[in-house]
């Protein structure tokens, strides 16, 4: 699944004290991977399914659904009650051939149906026959829907969505990933739409009135959460690639915006092919791009049948981006990465749930790497690391590795933690021992655990028998502890032209001063950077126990973490900064990227001053990487963000930024020039955006022309920068811009460009206006999935009232959101407050209004304010005096 970052996506559960003893979930801990027996399950262990056969018809105007399913089950244990997973499902008839009818009890709240029959079953195989039905939802959970305009009208399409533990309202089910079972399906539909599945269609049979029965091929075995049916008015365009057909599917018309998508899967398939060592087993590989949102994810892995909301996979060339474009490559790839970390080999409870989101976000890395080298994905994911690591030293955290319990835990364990900590750690394991001993390791990871489910350790194994090389203690040091280490050059001394480095490792911490540090092993990469008497060298080591020394030829500044392979924070002290901030325009781009990202996050937190990162903003030329600049121009967004209710210092700090920010877009212009990298389009469109966001009034007032001009000026609003000039407009938008925007988003029937548009009605600075969208997006025109796209960006300019609003209006709010989100959903749009009075509440409303096991997302959010108010506190004054001197 490919999830959404919010900026209340802080980290989970509370951080272990002290040392490396931190609680092992004990699912994740045995070399000898989950069983039946000792797997975690919310089920009696008593009955296992093998097979599913289920006839389905649903009725996309009534919004329910009638069905049969027909389950092969194994009784291992003699038992009366066959009890399964089914939630909003109403049952009329369940038997089983021979033993008779059963009675049947649900339980909402534990969300099972039992059956329980006349006479014990007694160990053997039998077929379970349920006749049920349910409903289609309006949000992505379960059997749901979506509709969308045309020119011909309004048009709605159904699909699926189950992860994590939604199969269970479409189909009676053992609905945890440890009970892999094969599927055939067939479902009657209105005769001319195009149904969707996990494998091809079998056969199809028209049955008069109006109806066809559609029946699909057997599935290998897999997990209820990738079970997948669509149905719709669609186009599909496939290709053959490594012996299958790689499709991608639309509604009508839309084929052509997929096409480099389609490109980029039918490239993907035969390399993934390789690397994982195992051919992709289904013969069909669909991506399936859908109108609508989801605050919870943006694609979904269904195997075979590739779910995307539209914005994920088609490029309109009257708004697509580069960035737009880069993220539907990676997208794709993470989704096509799942097809074997996931869905071939899936993990056996979400507690190791990271296995595959964490796999397939670094995947998706080294596809970008090995097709787009241009595009620089090394400095992406040092990015993404940071993201992480911002999460991970907040008191909120949580392991890599975490117990989950209830379907809100599963459904909270989607966070950065899981995905961006996974990949970096992994990452880090990667180059601790070698592109080629890694990918053997997975190679026979995925061999031996084929259509099997898996432990972290059953991978750690698999590696560490390929490398010859030890990695489990290290890797359970980074999964099953939670925090960021801190490497602390304690001494750097030169002799015969090497300089040895002394480390200390401790903990980076942002909420929990004088904690004592966990300790992990931590491989540590350093390069000296040349002098006068020649180049430097690059050397390695392992810091155990706390401490740590390695010597590197050379005897310039010494860069800590070269190459940013590393899941750590640095600290060099004053003088060894100022060395390394001395040569910061020779270092490599992805370690500017990492010096100056340590820089800022260490400067937050009271480790290092604040401003240090400014006099690295300020040495950073105009023709360093893109993504280098780009860094500059967000960190910039983010002071500015602090100086919220401070005028006078946010005018001096704005015109401080503007005047750093100016020769920048005067380099890269409004327009994009002949043969330029693709970075630089981004980079164009960040500093723009930016600029806009500090109130610079000549782009404000530039963003402003060219959207007046959009109507008889077709070159006024390029398709790549559509989005950051309306983005600059809505943001200063008055009445009648507001308006003028509303009146393009009725009248558009594009569902990419109408999402936009109302999007933008919720960008604007002014209170009032923002008020108008909240409103506006309660009401039925936005459309169901829209609406808390459009609260969410209030709450971008507006944390406080949004949150107050929707605390307010909760039931209403809640009905736009779906179920997956609603535990994290109000509480996150006040994250971005620096207002701890905002932190009360957030978590007076998670305690009023969530079970005490779910409110690790309101935790977060209220930590995120803390930390925010304390920014605002203790760093901004230093700020505003450099400022100050620099002016």
């Amino acid at each position: 699944m490919r999830r959404l970052m919010s900026s209340a996506a802080v980290a989970v559960i509370l951080l272990a004290a002290g040392g490396v003893s931190a609680a092992v979930p004990a699912a994740t801990t045995g070399s000898k991977g989950a069983t039946f027996a000792t797997v975690t399950s919310q089920l009696p262990r008593n009955v296992r399914p093998s097979h599913y056969d289920l006839a389905f018809t649903p009725d996309a105007d009534k919004m329910t659904f009638t069905a049969q399913v027909k389950i092969a089950i194994e009784v291992v244990e003699p038992t009366a009650t066959v009890t399964l997973q089914a939630a909003d499902l109403t049952f009329s008839k369940a038997e089983i051939a021979g033993l008779g009818k059963a009675k049947v009890k649900v339980d909402d709240e534990a969300q099972t149906a039992s059956f329980t029959f006349d006479k014990p079953l007694a160990k053997g195989k039998y077929v379970l026959s349920i006749d049920y039905a349910g409903k289609i939802y309006t949000q992505a959970a379960g059997l749901f829907a979506l509709d969308y305009e045309t020119e011909a009208g309004k048009k709605r399409a159904i699909y699926t969505q189950f992860e994590n533990s939604d199969a269970r309202r479409f189909i009676p089910s053992w609905d945890e990933p440890f009970y892999k079972a094969t599927y055939s399906v067939e479902a009657t539909i209105p005769t001319g739409q195009m149904a969707l599945g996990n494998m091809p269609v079998a056969s199809s049979k028209d049955l008069g009135n109006g109806k066809t029965v559609v029946k699909f091929a057997t599935s290998p075995k897999m997990s209820t959460y990738l079970l997948f049916f669509g149905l719709g008015e669609f186009d599909r365009a496939s290709v053959k690639s490594a012996g299958a057909d790689v499709g991608v599917v639309t509604k009508k018309g839309d084929t052509e915006k997929a096409a480099f998508a389609l490109k980029s899967a039918a490239d993907i398939l035969p390399w993934y092919n390789d690397y994982f060592g195992t051919p992709y087993p289904l013969p069909v590989l669909d991506n399936i791009a859908a109108p609508g949102r989801s605050q919870f994810f943006s694609a979904m892995e269904n195997w075979g049948a590739i779910f995307y909301f539209e914005y994920a996979l088609l490029l309109d060339p009257k708004i697509s981006t580069e960035t737009d474009k880069q993220n539907v490559f990676t997208t794709v790839a993470h989704e096509m990465a799942h097809q074997w970390f996931g869905d071939l080999v899936t993990m056996a409870w979400w507690d190791d749930l990271w296995l595959n989101e964490g796999f397939a976000s670094w995947m998706e890395g080294r596809a970008t790497e090995h097709f787009h080298p241009e595009w620089n994905a090394a400095l992406s994911a040092v990015g993404g690391r940071e993201y992480a690591m911002n999460l991970d030293a907040l008191s909120t955290t949580h392991p890599v590795v975490q117990h989950v319990e209830t379907v809100e835990q599963a459904s909270q364990a989607f966070d950065g933690i899981t995905y961006q900590k996974g990949e970096a750690v992994i990452r880090m394991l990667e180059s601790y021992v070698g592109h080629d001993a890694w990918r053997d390791g997975v190679r026979a990871y995925m061999k031996k655990h084929a259509h099997g489910n898996t432990v972290s350790d059953d991978l750690w194994q698999a590696v560490e028998a390929s490398a010859k090389k030890p990695i489990t203690a290290i890797a359970h040091d980074f999964t099953l502890q939670p925090g960021v280490p801190l490497i602390t050059v304690d001494a750097a001394t030169c002799t015969a032209g090497k300089t040895t480095l002394t480390l200390t490792q401790g903990e980076f911490s942002k909420d929990m001063p004088g904690k004592k540090p966990l300790i992990w092993r931590t491989p540590v990469t350093v390069k000296a950077l040349g002098d006068e008497k020649g180049g430097g060298g690059e050397a390695k080591t392992l810091v155990t126990g706390g401490k740590g020394q390695v010597t590197v030829d050379g005897c310039g500044p010494v860069v800590v973490n070269a190459g940013q392979s590393g899941y750590f924070r640095v600290q060099y002290g004053p003088e060894r900064f100022a060395g390394v901030a001395r040569s910061f325009a020779k270092l490599p781009a992805i370690d500017q990227l990492g010096v100056m990202s340590d820089a800022w996050s260490m400067g937050l937190a009271g480790y290092q001053p604040a401003t240090d990162f400014l006099d690295l903003a300020k040495a950073t030329p105009t023709d360093a990487d893109p993504q280098v600049l780009s860094k500059v121009a967000g960190v910039f967004s983010a002071i500015d963000g602090y100086y919220e209710g401070m005028p006078a210092e946010r005018a001096a700090f704005r015109k401080l930024a503007i005047a750093q920010l100016r020769p920048l877009l005067a380099k890269v212009g409004w327009t994009a020039k002949a043969g330029e990298a693709d970075n630089v389009a981004i980079l164009r469109a960040d500093v723009i955006g930016t600029l806009g966001g500090l109130g610079d009034a000549e782009v404000v007032a530039e963003a402003t022309r060219r959207f007046n001009a959009d109507k008889t000026d077709p070159t006024a609003v390029p398709g790549p920068l559509r989005k950051t000039i309306l983005g600059v407009v809505a943001k200063h938008a008055d009445q009648a811009t507001w308006d003028a925007i509303h009146a393009q988003a009725l009248a558009e029937k594009t569902p990419l460009v109408r999402a936009q548009l109302y999007s933008l009605l919720a960008a604007a600075e002014d209170e009032a206006l923002a008020r108008k969208a909240l409103e506006l997006a309660l009401t039925p025109e936005p459309g169901e999935t829209l609406s808390s796209t459009m609260i969410s960006r209030v709450a971008g300019n507006h944390p406080d009232m949004t949150f107050d609003w929707a605390v307010a209006n909760k039931d209403k709010v809640n009905e736009k959101v779906d179920s997956s989100s609603r535990t994290r959903f109000i509480p996150g749009l006040g994250a971005g407050s620096s207002n701890p009075a905002t932190a009360e509440k957030i978590k007076a409303f998670a305690a009023a209004n969530l079970a005490e096991g779910s409110r690790k997302e309101a935790d977060k959010a209220a930590a995120a304010v803390l930390n925010r108010a304390k920014i605002r506190e203790q760093r901004l004054p230093a700020i505003t005096a450099w400022v100050a001197k620099a002016g």
